[in-house]
């Protein structure tokens, strides 16, 4: 039997995308209804195209839970001003306030030319906004959809849950951006609140030492002037070693040298009223895996956190430059194992919360299937939990910085599978063909990135292709 429920829903779409693994897919959004001023009830509309059913459920499973396949779980609220990855509530009876194909009477697959509408009840986005940008597993996301306050229509032949009515458990993700200065002397991680700047040990100290070298000293000035510009009235310093050596050594060592970067600072800053914690923790807090020498470089580190400062006066979006000719786009071209790929980054757009959405598609020259593995692999692959399209930088040359794709960060408790995800297209499990091309094939890709305040074009280098300078809209 076929899923054809919501057949007769004729709702205009608010936005639609196309999947990026399964093209056959399609999502409409065809409901974005605020409840209660705290909930939200997202409502798509799945359709499959001609040719070949759709099994609708594992591709908007979410893929930071293992094998959850029931339901619409994997649709996501991005609260760009607050760095959150917002997901259905969790009721005290199941998995996922959301569309249940037992309870619902929804079938596993979608006839060619049929749909179904699904929905799922999240909390909703701070600040009572106008807009949001919905999330799901099949493609990039949808951005700045109408938040509607009228009462929500249901999909056909279904009820829509109260979430007031019910004890539920509020899903919910911290999105981190990392950054770093070109000379490798630091990274930055912004989740919205704090700064945490981490600074290398292999620039700031001599091997096994705790004495600031010459080097340390413009390193840290930098890094006072930052501190000047937050509000913030504790400073936490720590040092962090890599796995080599034991903790005998490491745990001391790393103490001495969060109080020698502890002592150089507080000269450094301007501002009155300032105090400051040091502590060490070997290594029992890495960054990366310690099986490279670049993620052990990495992890010999002393990381300075303090409140995010006041952001800087920056443009709205849309009005830095304009978005990128329909049909044009900035392309290039590479050949992986003899099959010309195309690349064309279709925008690059301004978000709140010092975010940016970067959208971007790749098709296929070959005459048969042809898969594109590089972009998995990037030199920091080992922070993920899985695989993902994760191997884009984004360089402002003007000042010098590297930006990586976005984090979510799931936290042990809330309720899924512990780790660093990729905020990015998925690449892995049910989405592990999503670098697989048909012949002529066209797939669209998407990452989110921390975005320098006056920048108006960066540098984009996807994978292998060369790098491409890409106007912000």
């Amino acid at each position: 039997m076929s899923a054809t429920s919501g057949g007769g829903d004729t709702r205009p779409a608010l936005a639609t995308v196309q999947g990026t693994v399964e093209p056959n897919y399609k999502a409409e959004l065809v409901g974005l209804n605020r409840v209660g001023g705290k909930h939200l009830i997202v409502q798509l509309r799945l359709s499959a195209g001609i040719g070949k059913p759709l099994h609708w459920q594992a591709p908007l499973a979410d893929p930071m839970r293992p094998l959850k396949w029931r339901g619409p779980a994997g649709i996501a609220v991005l609260d760009a001003p607050a760095h959150r990855w917002l997901m259905p509530y969790k009721p005290a009876d199941g998995e996922c306030l959301c569309s249940d194909p037992d309870r619902d009477d929804l079938e596993a697959i979608i006839d060619p030319g049929e749909s179904l509408t699904v929905y799922a009840v999240l909390p909703a986005p701070s600040g009572n906004p106008a807009t949001t940008t919905i999330v799901t597993p099949i493609g990039p996301p949808m951005v700045d959809v109408p938040i509607s306050d009228d009462p929500p229509v249901p999909p056909p032949g279904q009820r829509l849950p109260d979430p007031d009515a019910s004890q539920v458990e509020t899903v919910s993700h911290l999105i981190e951006t990392p950054s770093q200065s070109l000379d490798r002397t630091e990274e930055t991680t912004d989740d919205g609140a704090d700064l945490k700047v981490s600074l290398s040990s292999d620039v700031l100290f001599a091997l096994n030492k705790a004495t600031l070298t010459p080097r340390a000293r413009t390193v840290l000035a930098k890094a006072a002037e930052l501190i000047d510009t937050s509000a913030d009235t504790t400073i936490e310093v720590d040092g962090h070693a890599d796995s080599s050596g034991t903790d005998a050594v490491n745990e001391p060592l790393s103490r001495r040298r969060a109080e020698a970067v502890r002592r150089a600072l507080m000269p450094l800053i301007t501002r009155d009223q300032v105090t400051f914690r040091a502590r060490g923790y070997g290594s029992r807090r890495p960054l990366y895996s310690n099986s490279s020498d670049e993620g052990r470089r990495r992890n010999r580190r002393v990381t300075i956190t303090f409140a995010k400062p006041a952001p800087a006066d920056v443009p709205a979006a849309g009005t830095t430059a304009s978005p990128l000719p329909e049909g044009e786009g900035t392309t290039a071209t590479v050949r992986a194992k003899g099959v010309p790929f195309d690349l064309k980054v279709t925008s690059f757009r301004r978000m709140p919360g010092d975010l940016g959405l970067l959208r971007y598609t790749i098709t296929s020259r070959g005459d048969g299937e042809a898969w594109y593995h590089d972009l998995n692999w990037a030199d920091d692959w080992s922070a993920f939990k899985h695989h993902a399209a994760r191997n884009i930088q984004v360089t402002d040359p003007a000042a010098r910085r590297l930006y990586r794709p976005a984090r979510v960060i799931v936290a042990e408790g809330e309720g899924e599978e512990p780790g660093t995800y990729c905020a990015c297209t998925n690449t892995s499990g049910v989405a592990l063909s999503a670098t697989s091309f048909e012949a002529g094939e066209t797939k669209e890709f998407w990452s989110l990135y921390a975005l320098p305040a006056q920048a108006d074009a960066l540098t984009v280098k996807v994978a292998t292709w060369r790098p491409l300078q890409v106007p912000l809209s």
